[in-house]
């Protein structure tokens, strides 16, 4: 019987930048699953943008969730028609109202999995404000041009 030898992936010499949501990492995941399907082979380090994980990682993580009862089929079918739409549910559109609740208890599961994998970056609301940054606006701000 052969000895089953793993090995490691190469890490990139480029920064690697974790997402800063699940909602992030899922549109990414569907997107890449789109180009797989459409014939395009996912290369690791090919992007513009070096990211900690293969689209395979935040699928499994997915299943993960469903086989521990976490997620259940309603939540996979939000996920999957959301994610390939590009967009989440709008609260607003009664034919949505349901679903946005599934798509948050999805992504809130995910997220916790996701942060603890490294893949997801849990960022405070403090880093999206810098006070030394200015910027000064311009033209006509009225509403409406009035």
């Amino acid at each position: 019987m052969t000895e089953q030898r793993l090995f490691p992936k190469p890490l990139s010499e480029r920064e690697i930048t974790p997402f800063a949501s699940a909602r992030q990492a899922w549109f990414w995941f569907v997107r890449c699953q789109t180009a797989r399907i459409e014939g395009a082979r996912v290369v690791a380090d090919a992007g513009e943008v070096v990211r900690p994980c293969d689209p395979d990682d935040v699928y499994n993580a997915v299943m993960r969730l469903k086989q521990a009862g976490t997620l259940n089929d309603r939540h996979l079918r939000v996920l999957e028609y959301f994610g390939l739409v590009e967009r989440e549910p709008d609260p607003r559109d009664p034919r949505e109202k349901g679903k946005d609740g599934l798509w948050q208890q999805a992504m809130d599961a995910l997220e916790n999995v996701l942060i603890t994998r490294g893949i997801v970056t849990r960022r405070r609301d403090e880093d999206f404000h810098h006070d030394e940054v200015m910027v000064e606006l311009c033209g006509d701000l009225s509403p409406c041009g009035i």
